[in-house]
């Protein structure tokens, strides 16, 4: 069976599991854990504290200081309100192209590593190559979070990372954070004809939303000197405003769903600061005036670390070697890559399939794709030295 088949048969077996971040990736992890096992990986599955979602870091070769990470996420986003020409859960193959979810987002790199895993145990022979494949990536990267933390305890932890998120195998070595927020107001409700009476959740929820546009015209006005990202300012974004009963009742609760993509860290604490200091000087004080019990209580859902484009990334000039490419792009989206480099890895973004495909009904990898993704990791043999 030629290599490209075999790694379809996985990227199969991977997409039969519904492994959507609402749910347990336990089984697609005892699934990616047999098949390394079985090419003599070291393999460790670090539950989270429910028991019922699990990081798994595996290593090939020596346990001694440096080495290579492979890395992806095992979760993938739901399909609930999607029109699917087939089954997102069964893979289905037409003109050259793998369906199913998640198979560009990101189980068509994960198939490639499983597939190619013998060919790894004979480079990881001269030098540890690793492999780290996390839950909940797709809200809030929070299995990345609490593997970087794993890693930091670690006396011995890879040195270079390959992130493989879907970029049609074109190298990219720096991406804006991502971070999420829930803020909940606790108002107090009353009869609409009497307004003084009580503090409506939904009017305090839009001051603060406005305050977030104020902000919002900052960041386009500060552009990053030499950023090279598309629009090349930090954004940031309302996903969604809940809230209030009937319309002669003041509003008790609303619940606000905001992000923030920042270029660089001073953008994210810019919002930061000011969202916080506007709440504890204005909207507190004038809400808690008429209702002591009033709140405004700030759910972090995930902070994305940014990936930074370096002078010197000893896993971006692998990449290089690895697709001929000379040159590194960066993306606006986000990738767990910035949590390895904050721990002190280089680390760099390159896969299979377009960003494009991503989150979308009909999902797809082209197998054109997922054999260079092979072919790459052949290639290995030769680059990782």
């Amino acid at each position: 069976m030629s290599d490209l088949a075999t790694a379809r048969d996985i990227l199969a077996d991977l997409v039969a599991f519904p492994s959507v971040s609402s749910e347990s990736n336990l089984p697609v992890i005892a699934y990616i854990a047999e098949r390394l096992s079985d090419c003599g990986a070291r393999v460790e599955i670090l539950t989270d504290a429910t028991g019922t979602k699990a990081n798994l870091f595996a290593t090939l070769g020596d346990d001694r200081p440096g080495g290579l990470m492979l890395s992806g996420h095992s979760d993938v986003v739901p399909v609930d309100d999607q029109l699917w020409t087939s089954d997102p859960f069964t893979l289905a193959e037409r003109d050259g192209k793998f369906f199913g979810r998640g198979t560009c987002d990101m189980k068509g790199f994960i198939a490639a590593c499983l597939a190619k895993r013998e060919t790894l145990a004979e480079i990881a022979a001269s030098k540890p190559i690793h492999f780290a494949f996390t839950h909940d990536e797709e809200v809030g990267c929070i299995g990345a979070r609490a593997l970087t933390e794993w890693l930091s305890e670690r006396e011995v932890r890879p040195a270079l990372a390959i992130v493989g998120e879907p970029t049609m195998m074109r190298v990219i070595e720096g991406h804006k954070g991502c971070c999420e927020y829930t803020v909940t107001f606790t108002g107090r409700s009353g009869h609409s004809s009497a307004p003084e009476l009580g503090v409506n959740a939904v009017e305090y929820a839009a001051r603060y939303i406005a305050r977030l546009m104020e902000l919002r015209e900052k960041l386009m006005a500060r552009v990053p000197e030499g950023s090279r990202y598309q629009p090349p300012h930090a954004t940031l974004n309302v996903g969604a405003l809940e809230g209030g009963l009937s319309h002669n009742v003041i509003a008790p609760r609303a619940v606000l769903r905001w992000e923030t993509r920042p270029v660089i860290a001073e953008d994210l604490s810019l919002v930061k600061d000011d969202i916080a200091a506007y709440c504890a000087r204005d909207l507190l004080p004038a809400m808690r005036a008429v209702a002591p019990e009033a709140d405004i209580e700030t759910e972090v859902i995930g902070e994305a670390a940014a990936l930074f484009p370096k002078n010197a990334n000893a896993a971006r000039d692998l990449a290089f070697r690895l697709t001929g490419e000379d040159r590194a792009d960066v993306v606006p989206f986000g990738t767990e890559a910035g949590f390895f480099q904050e721990i002190g890895m280089d680390a760099v973004v390159f896969g299979p399939g377009s960003i494009d495909q991503a989150h979308k009904p009909d999902e797809y990898l082209s197998a054109d794709q997922l054999g260079q993704c092979l072919a790459m990791l052949d290639r290995l043999a030769d680059a990782w030295r």
